[in-house]
């Protein structure tokens, strides 16, 4: 029988060289999410060429559209990057998660300023991952975890939402087939 403990052990000699800190680590996934193509593909590359009416469309009733999807992506980051900065007054609020995909007025205009507002509250929060000291990333956000604890869980809430915004690209034919690799 072969103890994990054993096999934890050998993976992490085997890795050494491959060692990264925390922040490093968060940067990488977090550039994952807006801008640097990995296991999946970046939500500004998926949103490039996406159409008011692709954006709001539904394959059924009860869905979430495309445009819902990265409104409720935008309220949850910019919560998290106002709780840092302390500006818990300004934060967005809405009364359970449902409200948290409520779309303002549905125009062009109105599309494309909220898909520039999440990508602009992105890469605030990645600016400051990347020059705030570890001090201040593991101190604790009113109402919430560290930073670091919720940009990790944020990366991989976008990562799945993300993967539901593809496929419903996908499904509308706004899809490119190809990716770069």
């Amino acid at each position: 029988m072969i103890h994990l403990e054993i096999i934890s052990y050998a993976i992490i000699d085997d890795w050494r060289e491959y060692k990264m800190d925390v922040r490093t680590l968060l940067l990488q996934q977090w550039a994952s999410c807006l801008d640097k193509e990995d296991w999946f593909p970046p939500l500004e590359k998926v949103l490039e060429n996406i159409s008011l009416e692709q954006a709001i469309w539904k394959p059924v009733e009860g869905a979430h559209s495309i445009w819902e999807l990265v409104c409720h992506l935008l309220f949850y980051e910019k919560r998290i990057l106002l709780r840092f900065l302390g500006e818990t007054a300004n934060e967005p609020k809405a009364e359970n998660n449902d409200a948290t995909y409520r779309l303002p007025t549905e125009t062009f205009p109105n599309w494309k300023e909220t898909r520039q507002e999440y990508f602009s509250v992105h890469r605030e929060l990645e600016k400051i991952l990347a020059k705030s000291e570890l001090e201040d990333l593991y101190r604790p956000i009113p109402d919430d975890n560290p930073l670091v604890l919720e940009l990790k869980s944020l990366a991989m809430h976008n990562a799945y939402h993300i993967g539901q915004i593809v496929f419903l690209s996908k499904m509308q034919g706004a899809w490119a087939g190809k990716r770069s690799f």
